[in-house]
């Protein structure tokens, strides 16, 4: 007997994504478009209110702001359900922490992309930085978005930044250098920089080079249509529904992960 569809909830539906998102749903025969829903007090266009939305879904995708996602993990939380996709991006440290409470009560994919190519690139960079001494080998990390993305740098770019750190065997934040300017002295080894591009409607592009005395090795990723973070979240919600409380990110839903 054929399973039911997924029932999903679109959250930020009036966005980019949302709108890309209730495409891509529509058009997959696994899932059913249950309910759409904005921020508080914006109606029409067939949106229904959050407290509605999350009666009438099994899945919530999620790409909004980080203190809207926070909050809704919350909401989630306290009512048992249900599980959720989360794209958003920029959460500080007491977000992330909240994120991983509500992750007890329900279960929660987050992850910085969606995109299948990326997920494979964090797990190249690892790869790299744990092969190269870091006394001999430089890691930048450079990425360019829209001139409307209003984080920096974006989830994607840390989630880079965390593969190498993760290589290396140390914390992002004692090695990051998310800024330069003036004179800043000569770059210590072992450190891990960020630079930032924005203009346009650059969809995404990430890049990582490694870099030693006479040579460069560089891993990138570019994205040339936001189908394929609809593609990925559909993914991850056709993962995670039923699954028991935690928080996943898309080396789980792509079985990266499994022991």
């Amino acid at each position: 007997m054929p399973q039911p569809p997924i029932r999903i909830g679109l959250s930020g539906a009036l966005g980019r994504m949302g709108r890309q998102m209730a495409d891509a749903v529509q058009a997959d025969a696994r899932l059913a478009l249950t309910a759409r829903f904005h921020r508080p007090g914006i109606v029409g266009e067939g949106l229904v209110s959050r407290d509605q939305a999350l009666a009438m879904a099994d899945v919530i995708i999620d790409f909004t702001t980080p203190a809207a996602s926070t909050d809704l993990a919350r909401v989630c939380a306290e009512r048992g359900g249900p599980a959720l996709v989360i794209g958003s991006t920029g959460f500080d440290a007491a977000e992330l922490a909240a994120i991983a409470d509500a992750a007890k009560t329900v279960p929660i994919v987050r992850s910085g992309s969606f995109s299948l190519g990326l997920n494979m690139l964090v797990g190249l960079v690892e790869q790299a930085a744990r092969a190269l001494d870091p006394d001999d080998w430089d890691v930048e990390i450079v990425e360019a978005h829209h001139s409307h993305k209003i984080d920096a740098p974006s989830g994607t770019a840390l989630m880079l930044g965390q593969a190498a750190a993760g290589g290396r065997g140390i914390d992002l934040d004692t090695v990051a250098r998310r800024a330069r300017d003036g004179v800043i002295g000569a770059r210590p080894a072992g450190e891990i920089g960020f630079a930032v591009v924005r203009g346009g409607s650059i969809i995404g592009e990430h890049s990582v080079s490694f870099c030693a005395e006479g040579e460069t090795v560089t891993l990138s990723h570019a994205a040339g249509d936001r189908v394929m973070f609809a593609r990925g979240a559909i993914a991850a919600a056709l993962w995670v529904a039923g699954r028991p409380p935690g928080e996943y990110d898309m080396r789980d839903v792509l079985g990266f992960n499994a022991s």
